[in-house]
């Protein structure tokens, strides 16, 4: 979390240096030779561990869009922990590349500080088929101030947070976890694993769900409430259900249920290690049959809500080109290959036919060793999901299932804005630093809120908590205005 906090930071406030960098490589690319396509290699950064097979599979990948579009392609990977703070580092630098996986805030902090190409006129000049083919609420929803600053993964258009159970654990203590309604409803479940199983720890630590719609990254304190007086900005720090839901984190943290050094802990808990019963995910359509094909053991999964539409779901996933790119036409033409390409989309994300995966019954697929040890990828981060091949157990109705998902998900009351930052960035660099300070211990049960919330609270306002919330309801209400 602390490492989250100082990547806010560095966005922030490296403004200046992005907008030097990007102007010093605003130079025409030239795409033509004579009528063809010039040669060209991208440069491309993706998230996850890093994976053996990566040149292999891209030494594929090259010859199929060499072929398309004259184009090689070089993937670089960088570990979920290091990712955000190196990219930063990278874009700040002005070093040139010419696509990288981004999502969120950091989409949206990047992009109106002139890091990312805007791609309106480059989607509609070398991206149509790629236009055709996403659900139109990415392609508006991820657009700021009216422009488009990356390509967003097609796939489920809203968040439904869900409780993800240990099935091994469930079926060895007859447990109903249809029952869980609430944080309050897993208190019995964790008793029983805490009691009987010595080598688990019941919840895999997360930051608990909290009904509301943030501003920015989700342990800051702006935010809109999801029910109630949803145009109404307030500090998430002083509203009731924020006590309430502390109060239970913490009793489970003193109940031994969370770590003791969850505030502090970097551990990813991966699904692999079987040493967790809880754990709180985002869902979509058939999740659970890939978290239990990743696991290698079965999980059941909870909802906590219906899904929404979140700026943050709709920017979950993006490949932006970077405002440094010496080419960024041809890297439109590869986003729209790699997005509207059966062959190229699940040879970049599943790996190379008969080494990392095999056909089975009706073109469905499996895993091999290879693809488990060498190139297991994350496939959420890499494009456009309706043409991936549906693995054996999947069903047939996969994709219309998403669609189905994507067709009930509501929107949350800010969905298409995106707030400046800039008339109060000392201020929300301060806040940064107080939501640093508190937010880790707080929302990991590892305090006691009613000690230490009014704590919080004090150094907020000392710190221009007021004055950012009126900025923001003030442009909120521009923008409500506007698009009425």
């Amino acid at each position: 979390m602390k490492k989250k906090f100082a990547i806010f930071l560095i966005v922030l406030l490296t403004a200046a240096t992005l907008l030097t960098a990007c102007k010093s490589n605003e130079k025409a690319s030239s795409n033509e030779k004579d009528g063809e396509l010039e040669a060209y290699e991208i440069t491309w950064y993706t998230i996850g561990t890093p994976q053996k097979d990566v040149d292999k599979v891209f030494e594929e990948v090259s010859k199929y869009t060499k072929e398309k579009i004259n184009t090689t392609v070089k993937l670089k990977q960088i570990d979920w922990g290091d990712y955000d703070q190196k990219m930063q580092v990278m874009i700040a630098s002005g070093e040139s590349f010419d696509i990288a996986y981004t999502a969120g805030g950091n989409y949206v902090l990047n992009a109106q500080k002139g890091a990312f190409k805007g791609l309106n006129q480059l989607l509609d000049s070398h991206g149509k088929e790629l236009k055709a083919a996403l659900d139109p609420a990415f392609l508006e929803g991820a657009k700021i101030d009216g422009e488009l600053y990356g390509i967003p993964s097609n796939k489920e258009v809203g968040q439904q947070s869900v409780y993800v159970f240990n099935k091994n654990l469930v079926d060895k203590y007859n447990m109903d976890v249809t029952s869980v309604k609430s944080l309050q409803d897993l208190k019995p479940l964790l008793k029983t694993v805490k009691e009987n199983e010595p080598n688990f720890t019941p919840i895999a630590t997360f930051k608990p769900y909290l009904p509301f719609d943030y501003v920015l990254e989700d342990e800051m304190p702006f935010a809109f409430p999801i029910d109630g007086e949803t145009d109404k900005v307030v500090n998430i720090y002083e509203s009731d259900i924020m006590m309430e839901t502390l109060k239970t984190m913490h009793e489970y943290y003193k109940a031994g249920y969370i770590k003791a050094d969850a505030a502090t802990s970097t551990d990813p808990w991966p699904l692999e290690v079987e040493n967790w019963f809880v754990r709180k995910e985002m869902y979509q359509p058939t999740a659970e049959l890939l978290w239990s094909r990743s696991a290698g053991y079965d999980v059941l999964v909870q909802p906590m809500h219906d899904p929404i539409t979140f700026n943050n779901s709709v920017t979950g996933a993006i490949q932006a080109i970077s405002a440094t790119s010496k080419n960024p036409e041809r890297a439109m033409m590869f986003l729209n290959l790699l997005n509207t390409d059966p062959y190229l989309r699940n040879l970049v994300d599943k790996g190379i036919k008969d080494i990392h995966y095999e056909e089975v019954d009706n073109g469905k697929i499996k895993d091999l060793p290879a693809r488990v040890e060498n190139y297991n990828m994350p496939s959420y981060s890499l494009g456009n999901h309706f043409i991936l091949k549906l693995y054996e157990n999947d069903p047939e109705d996969k994709w219309e299932q998403f669609k189905s998902f994507n067709d009930a998900s509501s929107p949350a009351p800010t969905l298409g804005f995106y707030f400046d930052t800039t008339p109060v960035r000392t201020e929300i660099a301060a806040i940064a630093n107080v939501s640093q300070e508190f937010a880790p211990a707080l929302l990991t049960g590892s305090v006691d809120p009613e000690e230490f919330l009014p704590k919080a609270n004090q150094k907020l306002k000392e710190a221009g908590l007021d004055k950012v919330l009126k900025e923001i309801q003030k442009q909120y209400d521009e923008w409500k205005k506007n698009i009425k």
